[in-house]
């Protein structure tokens, strides 16, 4: 009974399971078998065959050869396999948010950072600390928290892990209420949902909002979700198993029906998946903006508010600005994540990097150098006084051993210099499509060294001169 023979002491099968025995595992198999069979499906055809035992043939599966299927019923398989290919929805436009190619997506295969020379590098960083001489590297603090999570932050039987990730959401939940976001009459729009949990403490937030929807984006089925756990009147959870590159917004069938304008929200959104979500969130506004024909959003906001500085006090209200018929971005707050996951072809800063005076493959190499603000890496020696002095001008970490060699804390200090590059140009994106942007701390480097958030709320400045 074993497609290997047992060690001494292996206690035979269990009455009803497969007698195969997985040498890798050091057991016999657990999967049950049928009446008067000695081993299951997958194994059938792999272990000896014994009197009585079916000679049915099995083959890998066509559409996924990780599992096997009877060869003659193959055909019934097909149309039932969970590997088949699915109907797409209606909110499904392949591409529609990954960006554009162009003649710099053609460049040269990638080169390891250890390949570069101490010279390429020292030029790559060269450009680095040219192209951020103007930016601020020193962020604006916005660590907040909120009382709906106060109870499940002081209570002793969540672990230190779990006390990390309820501090992220809830100064989340604390800066979505500071910018005027928390409200009546909108639908958030969670990307890389997971299990959920963002989108369920920001529901609880919302307490006695009206109204309130909830998208949870995520393109992995994922076990153990607390979409159950909703109990709350007046809001709605609705998961969409997509990719947020082939997400088409203004499709979905509630935001269509609905006409809610949205709030992009999402935690530790990793590398291009910040980009796409940009895309997919702001190409909705775009598109229901096109296809308006009446007063353009610009004029609505002026003539709705009356002045530009209570926009922010304005959003917090129960009664959204805007009317029902008219789909807007009401802001975001992205939580960044793993820069050093971004592509070229998604990035949506390529004219910024283009004014610059960069290209894509200073951008793979910068994407690639931002992983050093994480990953701890030990020293690498460059042998250049020139560089040293670079260093110094640019009051680079020293210890007083430093001899032409890069420090943890210089290493650490490129590889955020690198993030703020990309996320300025991230920045940029949205200025251009008249938002407020910044980004800024939200949480202390002891609860996770990813603690930078973006976000964006519709720019005052957006009233355009022709009322002036």
């Amino acid at each position: 009974m074993d497609g290997k023979a047992p060690a001494d002491g292996i206690a035979a099968p269990l009455p009803g399971r497969c007698g195969y025995f997985v040498a890798m595992k050091n057991r016999y198999c657990k999967m049950t078998v049928a009446e008067g069979k000695l081993f299951c499906g997958e194994h059938a055809n792999a272990a000896p065959h014994r009197d009585g035992e079916s000679q049915r043939k099995r083959i890998p599966c066509p559409l996924d050869p990780k599992h096997t299927v009877d060869e003659d019923k193959l055909e019934k398989h097909l149309k039932k396999c969970n590997s088949r290919e699915k109907p797409k929805p209606i909110y499904y436009s392949k591409s529609i948010n990954g960006g554009y190619a162009d003649g710099l997506d053609m460049a040269k295969q990638q080169v390891s950072i250890c390949a570069l020379s101490k010279e390429e590098l020292e030029n790559m960083i060269s450009k680095l600390l040219k192209a951020t001489n103007s930016l601020d590297s020193q962020l604006t603090d916005q660590t907040s928290t909120h009382r709906i999570l106060e109870e499940a932050l002081n209570d002793p039987r969540n672990g230190e892990c779990a006390f990390k990730h309820l501090k992220q959401k809830a100064s989340l939940a604390g800066n979505l209420e500071r910018l005027g976001l928390l409200g009546s009459n909108r639908c958030f729009v969670e990307f890389g949902a997971g299990r959920g949990k963002l989108s369920h403490w920001i529901d609880l937030a919302l307490q006695d909002a009206k109204n309130a929807h909830f998208l949870l984006v995520e393109r992995a089925a994922t076990r153990f979700k607390v979409d159950g756990k909703h109990k709350r009147q007046g809001s709605t959870f609705e998961r969409l198993q997509i990719d947020i590159e082939d997400l088409n917004l203004s499709n979905v069938p509630l935001l269509a029906r609905e006409k809610l304008p949205v709030v992009g929200i999402g935690k530790h959104l990793c590398g291009a998946a910040t980009d796409l979500a940009l895309r997919c969130i702001l190409s909705c506004y775009k598109t229901e903006q096109e296809d308006s024909d009446k007063e353009p959003l610009n004029k609505r906001l002026k003539s709705e508010m009356g002045t530009t500085k209570d926009y922010s006090m304005n959003l917090s209200n129960d009664t959204v600005l805007m009317t029902p018929n008219e789909p807007s971005v009401l802001g975001i707050a992205i939580a960044l994540c793993c820069h050093h996951r971004c592509e070229w072809k998604h990035y949506v800063g390529k004219e910024f990097f283009s004014s610059q005076g960069l290209t894509a493959e200073d951008f793979e190499i910068f994407q690639r150098l931002s992983s050093w603000a994480t990953c701890g890496m030990k020293r690498q020696p460059i042998d250049n006084e020139h560089w040293k002095g670079n260093l110094e001008e640019h009051n680079f970490e020293k210890n007083s051993t430093y001899e032409g060699t890069l420090t943890t804390g210089e290493r650490e200090h490129v590889g955020h210099l690198c993030k703020r590059l990309i996320d300025q140009g991230r920045i940029w994106y949205l200025q251009q499509q008249g938002f407020d942007s910044a980004v800024q701390y939200y949480t202390s480097p002891s609860v996770s060294l990813e603690n930078v958030l973006l976000t964006a709320i519709p720019s005052p400045t957006i009233q355009q001169t022709e009322d002036c």
